[in-house]
């Protein structure tokens, strides 16, 4: 019997899967594995540890896997590849296909269609394919210049915006809310936590920026806000230069809706925020009047275990 190992690396948390050619056969969510924000020895040992417990679950051991997919941010990147490659060799794996993370987030929608995705978790990233065949994307270049409207940007604005209000003598529920999630006292402690090396973990402010929209907080709410917007803004960039001749229609009186890619969402932030999601809907509907925003997440670790069973056996 042949078996196959998919794996979504992911900031946050790492989903592994093996299954025969039909039936998943075990299932393991264990921490974050990206190696851009973690490193390669942390990351390492995530991976490994998620191959050997899910092999062990499934009670096969990782020699018996006949290919294996992993999907990562960052995996674009010859040396990320690599890196991921030599991390799984070690634990007995060779048929291996490294991709990024959006590549088998737009498998797990799309299969070999057009449309594109939008990820917002950890990071972010808008991907998509259009019906030629040829790619394109916008954002993911990384936390510290890019990943508009991921947790982690999120997290950032939020403690921007908190001291932006103290500059003004002003005062947001966040404050509070954010001082106790990072166990801090004072504005001082939360400025010298904010600009610590290693950086704090900004992603963890994203549930915090969630509880204080639900009161009515406004900053919190503009933040939420602002992220589906940016979101949408790389999934319009996306679609514009997957379909060229988009403006010359559009000014012609209008695309015809099968000529229009279709959107799919995933990652934590898309889940967790209704406001989020409802502010990316209307802003890409206002732009593509009829576009079609799935309303259902895409599965990653599904994308990823496809592609592995249809890798050719070396």
């Amino acid at each position: 019997m042949a078996f196959y190992l998919g794996i979504d690396a992911g900031g946050t948390k790492t989903r592994c899967v093996v299954a025969d050619e039909t039936t998943i056969l075990a299932r393991v969510i264990a921490g974050g594995s990206n190696i851009i924000r973690l490193g390669e020895s942390q990351a390492g040992n995530v991976l490994r540890g998620a191959v050997q417990q899910v092999c062990a679950t499934a009670r096969i051991s990782p020699g018996q896997i006949r290919a294996c997919c992993i999907g990562a941010a960052g995996a674009a990147r010859p040396e990320i590849a690599a890196k991921i490659r030599s991390i799984f060799s070690e634990v007995g794996l060779t048929n291996i296909e490294v991709v990024g993370d959006s590549v088998i987030a737009l498998h797990a929608s799309f299969g070999a269609g057009p449309g594109v995705i939008a990820i917002a978790g950890t990071g972010s990233i808008a991907y998509g394919r259009g019906a030629d065949g040829h790619t394109a994307r916008a954002g993911g270049w990384g936390f510290a210049i890019s990943d508009e409207g991921s947790g982690h940007w999120i997290g950032r604005s939020a403690v921007s915006q908190i001291l932006n209000a103290h500059d003004r003598g002003q005062e947001t529920a966040l404050t509070r809310l954010v001082l106790r999630t990072w166990k801090l006292d004072s504005i001082d402690d939360l400025v010298r936590e904010a600009n610590s090396i290693p950086r704090p973990d900004f992603p963890r402010l994203f549930p915090v920026v969630l509880r204080a929209a639900e009161e009515g907080d406004r900053v919190a709410r503009e933040l939420l806000t602002e992220a589906g917007q940016k979101l949408a803004a790389l999934v319009s960039i996306v679609i514009r230069r997957l379909l060229p001749q988009l403006r010359e229609k559009h000014l012609a009186g209008g695309l015809p809706a099968g000529e229009m890619l279709p959107v799919a969402t995933t990652g934590s932030v898309f889940r967790q925020s209704k406001d989020v999601r409802q502010v990316f809907c209307d802003a890409l509907q206002k732009t593509f009047p009829g576009i079609n925003v799935r309303q259902d997440f895409a599965e990653p670790v599904a994308g990823v275990l496809a592609r592995a069973r249809k890798l050719r056996v070396i």
